[in-house]
């Protein structure tokens, strides 16, 4: 199964609520600690963490990231 990045999150805590809606709403999103060497987390870089799910839910996921991250970002949030 192919992964495609689907968006960058500069906050741990943000990418682990938007990996659990995704998950809700029937994605299958890779977890923050996949991908990296074994026993080691991926490393969160200075662009934050790569949210990525499989090729053919990437543009239905996109969609969803989206208006995510939109609604967290809100005052009244």
């Amino acid at each position: 199964m192919n992964f495609i990045n689907i968006g960058q999150v500069r906050d741990e805590g943000v990418a682990r609520i938007v990996l659990v809606a995704l998950r809700a709403h029937g994605f299958h999103p890779l977890e923050l600690g996949n991908g990296g060497l074994p026993g080691v987390p991926n490393l969160f870089g200075p662009e934050g963490v790569g949210i990525e799910v499989s090729e053919s839910e990437a543009e239905d996921a996109t969609l969803l990231l989206g208006e995510l991250l939109k609604d967290m970002e809100r005052p009244d949030s």
